[in-house]
């Protein structure tokens, strides 16, 4: 997902090609004291190979939207005297947590990255070849041949990133979810009254008792049809995926709570139903406009299968309990 003047990037299309190995060397020694040496021809250098690299400081994929094309070095011939011919140098990406490689042809997923300073090979350089010396034998002692490198090998690939959180809001657009990520950590997300203000995840970091905190993602906001690819469709619901506890947001002045997470619970289970294994908590934004008879008379309609809280961003209300209902279901997820 790219959007203009944004520096979050998710999805991008990359060329990489890795080298080539070396050739053999085909040489036999010479010296001031050897006029006729045996065969010493050292063996080619490895092709470079095309390598990711998780950096856990990263958080975005922008450095390679404009930088298309990954060449790794090619292998170095050998020479006399069984040298070795030098290596080729990996290209090596950084890349953010999360991320998944993808075979651009046929969208077959590769590896994924998902720790600090975690390496995996996307292209394997060519092997370099072997020098004449491997091939002597007693009925052959002056071999003049030698092994040429294996060739390089290319492609495209697709890298996506689906975002790591302990939290991931999940509500249609509109419902509060930026304000909310505001209240409870340092994060300054765009926030307006108007549907799909928020075009890309964002991640703030919540503070809890005794310098304790947990990841939350503000995730944009989901229609019904969303699964087939309505509103901002998969782009973003991929990112849900990777959080350990969803939180559902839906507004008092909904005309039917209920009716509302149900579709949200719709839109996931059809992308992808291992999502309703994921712990799962219902907040009511928007109950600053609610005395305690009408929230009672919610609570009776709601859901009975899920922890609920009645929460208001703008008058504080229930954060403190909100944060700590979060924190113990992270803690002790669902078994």
């Amino acid at each position: 997902m790219k959007v203009k003047n944004s520096n979050f990037v998710d999805h991008v299309k990359i060329f990489c090609r890795s080298g080539k190995g070396g050739p053999g060397s085909a040489h036999f020694l010479r010296d001031r004291t050897t006029a006729k040496g045996g065969p010493d021809g050292g063996d080619g250098g490895c092709g470079g190979s095309v390598v990711l690299k998780g950096n856990s400081q990263m958080w975005t994929l922008l450095h390679l939207k404009y930088k298309k094309h990954i060449f790794a070095g090619h292998g170095g011939s050998g020479s006399g005297n069984h040298k070795h011919g030098k290596d080729g140098k990996d290209a090596i990406i950084e890349v953010p947590l999360g991320l998944i490689a993808k075979n651009a042809d046929t969208n077959e997923i590769l590896f994924e990255i998902t720790e600090d300073k975690q390496e995996k090979i996307l292209i394997k350089g060519g092997m370099g070849g072997k020098g004449n010396s491997h091939f002597k034998s007693p009925t052959n002692r002056s071999p003049r041949y030698a092994q040429p490198g294996i060739d390089s090998t290319e492609g495209w690939f697709i890298l996506e990133l689906k975002i790591l959180a302990d939290v991931g809001l999940v509500g249609f657009p509109n419902v509060g979810k930026s304000t909310l990520l505001s209240v409870v950590s340092a994060a300054k997300p765009e926030i307006a009254n108007y549907p799909f203000t928020t075009l890309v995840p964002n991640l703030g970091i919540v503070s809890h008792y005794d310098n304790q905190s947990f990841i939350m993602a503000d995730i944009p906001g989901i229609i019904e049809g969303a699964a087939e690819g309505k509103g901002l469709g998969l782009r973003f619901l991929r990112h849900i995926e990777r959080n350990s506890t969803l939180l559902f947001l839906v507004p008092a002045d909904s005309k039917d709570i209920k009716k509302e997470y149900e579709v949200l619970l719709n839109e996931l289970k059809k992308y992808n139903p291992d999502l309703l294994d994921k712990d799962r908590i219902l907040a009511i934004s928007k109950s600053d406009m609610l005395d305690n008879e009408l929230k009672k008379e919610i609570s009776k309609e709601l859901p009975g299968n899920i922890d609920s809280v009645f929460i208001s961003s703008i008058a504080n209300n229930g954060i403190k309990e909100l944060k700590k209902l979060l924190w113990k279901t992270i803690n002790n997820p669902i078994t």
